[in-house]
């Protein structure tokens, strides 16, 4: 396991890049296909590390808990290498419950995950509906805990998606999300 910290690339204001990827519920989606929501959360994602484990159970509460908000996983991991990464095992946590987001998709050949500059897993992109289309307004941790064993205690990306659906500006600070790294191809 290497230990990776985030590296924005993409700005405050930058529209969420296009992607067009496989759900685990056959299904394909790309950023459009949530465009009745106020906000999209996209987070890289994946089975394997026990740093995106840590946060399931709060992304699926943030899944839960708003209607106006879309909570996006993809897994870009190299599932050859990892498979427990593979879009198979992807299916089986939806499946089991382990995870449920509003849906849970495939980057198989790796460009979204390097479109948006990530990293490691789990690496979260919050946007926000603006004129049609999903602008960036937060990339970062998702709460305070940065290992697999604490308990958070400030949820960033929850009190930023409560900012959006109340019509402020978000003014969350960009803290640097830290997780395993992605696995890339070679």
């Amino acid at each position: 396991m290497v230990l990776k910290e985030s590296d924005p690339a993409l700005e405050a204001g930058d529209a969420a890049p296009e992607f067009e990827l496989p759900g685990v519920d056959g299904e394909t989606y790309s950023p459009s296909s949530f465009a009745d929501c106020e906000a999209l959360l996209v987070v890289f994602t994946c089975n394997h590390c026990p740093y995106a484990q840590a946060k399931f159970d709060h992304l699926n509460e943030l899944a839960a808990s708003y209607d106006d908000l879309a909570v996006v996983g993809i897994n870009p991991n190299d599932a050859e290498e990892y498979p427990d990464d593979s879009f198979e095992a992807m299916q089986d946590y939806v499946a089991e419950g382990r995870i449920a987001y509003d849906s849970y998709l495939r980057d198989e050949n790796q460009d979204v995950a390097r479109a948006y500059g990530a990293v490691c897993t789990p690496d979260p992109f919050l946007f926000r509906r603006k004129d049609g289309e999903f602008r960036l307004v937060y990339q970062g941790r998702l709460d305070d805990a940065l290992n697999p064993d604490e308990e958070p205690t400030e949820f960033y990306v929850r009190d930023a998606v409560e900012t959006i659906l109340a019509g402020e500006p978000v003014e969350q600070e960009w803290l640097r999300s830290q997780g395993c790294s992605i696995k890339w191809r070679d």
